[in-house]
């Protein structure tokens, strides 16, 4: 065993509710505190001193600093091809989305770009932004395909981020979004494309163990309401667990996401009143995904209202090539806060066992007995320095499985 500290603050994000609005005052925070490890989980938490008398081997931490859970992105689109500066600069002078398209710019030039990286490229691409996100802390991450858009090209992906995975210590958990949207060169309607989904390429997926998520993209520019259901089910027959890109523009689909009783609906820039109600009722993760926000200049998910109405409430990064191109998920959070009148408890709880629920994930997300032992810490004396400088303070030491990387 071994006893890592002292710490100025250790915050547990223990003890806290996973859904509905949370008060700072509910935070766990132990003074002079150590974290005791053992075959990559927490053993103990406590007064560091108490704990040093047990006589564990000691790894002694320097300085005045604070450490909580070691963060999660629970949606990113981070296996990619190519840049869409050309997109952010069109839209910040004016251009609309398909202005943008009509140009070669949008999802489809991404698309283009993926298919013409090599298996090589892709993943020496996405252990860069793997390598990127684990210095800021965050240990767990959700990657998707849906670049890809036909069953070579799709299988290529989610393939990369399988060899990612045995190239990083961190977490990767890939999600199939070939259903992103119909691709140009798909000859047939989007039934059509999905079906083709369904049968050539979710079976390869299922028996090489690619992933063991769906996602859809529910969109007037994407796939309708309705075909989107019956592929959500037919997914979930095959016993893949569901996901959905729900309500960014148009509203209404997040309702789609609860009755498939999918695990997460992400986005929601435009879910409507009654549909808070709706999601804050299920067991359906609501997960906000700001950096979109941002990157197109959208309203922000109605983070608020969900979390008053008692919906569980996650904040993901959104990473990808076009609308959301920062990937900090503190910087994200933390102007999130700012707008939606976020407390610390919340966005914090939103990128640690909120985000491991979004991701069916128990094992993670905060400092306790039993608990997978990944942890970020920061050289402060005050935990709330954290989002206060809205990610200009950096993580000066990552822990995964109890070891510094």
């Amino acid at each position: 065993m071994k006893l890592i500290g002292p710490f100025k603050q250790i915050i547990t994000i223990n003890n806290l509710s996973m859904r509905g609005k949370l008060s700072d005052d509910q935070l766990e925070i132990i003074e002079n505190g150590g974290i005791v490890v053992h075959e990559n989980k927490i053993q103990k938490v406590g007064n560091f001193e108490n704990l040093k008398s047990e006589i564990f081997e000691i790894e002694e931490i320097s300085g005045t600093k604070v450490v909580l859970p070691a963060f999660i992105d629970s949606h990113t689109h981070i296996c990619f091809g190519g840049n869409r500066a050309n997109d952010f600069a069109m839209r910040n002078a004016g251009k609309t989305y398909l202005e943008i398209a009509e140009a070669g710019g949008g999802i489809w030039s991404s698309v283009q770009h993926t298919r013409n990286a090599s298996e090589e490229q892709l993943l020496e691409s996405l252990l860069e932004r793997i390598n990127s996100l684990v210095s800021l802390g965050i240990t767990t991450i959700e990657v998707k395909s849906g670049y890809g858009l036909n069953k070579e090209e799709e299988l290529k992906m989610l393939r990369t981020i399988k060899k990612a995975q045995q190239k990083t210590e961190a977490t990767l958990v890939p999600t199939c979004l070939s259903a992103h949207l119909k691709p140009k060169d798909f000859e047939g309607d989007n039934q059509k494309y999905l079906n083709y989904i369904l049968s050539e390429i979710l079976p390869i997926v299922k028996e090489e163990n690619l992933a063991k998520r769906v996602d859809i993209f529910i969109e007037k520019s994407a796939f309708q309401p309705e075909e989107s259901k019956e592929f959500l089910l037919a997914a979930k027959k095959l016993g893949f667990e569901i996901t959905v890109h729900a309500d960014q523009f148009t509203a209404g689909s997040s309702r789609i996401a609860v009755e498939v009783g999918a695990i997460s609906a992400d986005h929601l820039e435009a879910t409507a009143d009654e549909d808070i109600e709706f999601l804050a009722n299920s067991e359906t993760v609501a997960t906000t995904l700001p950096g979109a926000s941002l990157g197109l200049g959208e309203p922000f998910t109605p983070a608020r209202k969900l979390l008053d109405k008692g919906a569980i409430l996650a904040i993901a990064s959104d990473w990808n090539p076009g609308s959301a191109p920062m990937g900090n998920l503190i910087v994200q959070a933390s102007i999130l806060a700012t707008f939606q009148k976020l407390t610390t408890a919340e966005v914090l709880a939103g990128i640690t066992f909120r985000a491991a629920k979004a991701l069916n994930l128990e094992d993670r997300g905060i400092i306790a007995e039993g608990k997978k032992a990944d942890f970020v810490v920061f050289e402060t004396d005050n935990f709330q320095n954290i989002l206060y400088q809205q990610g200009s303070l950096k993580a000066s030491e990552v822990y995964i499985n109890g070891n510094k990387i």
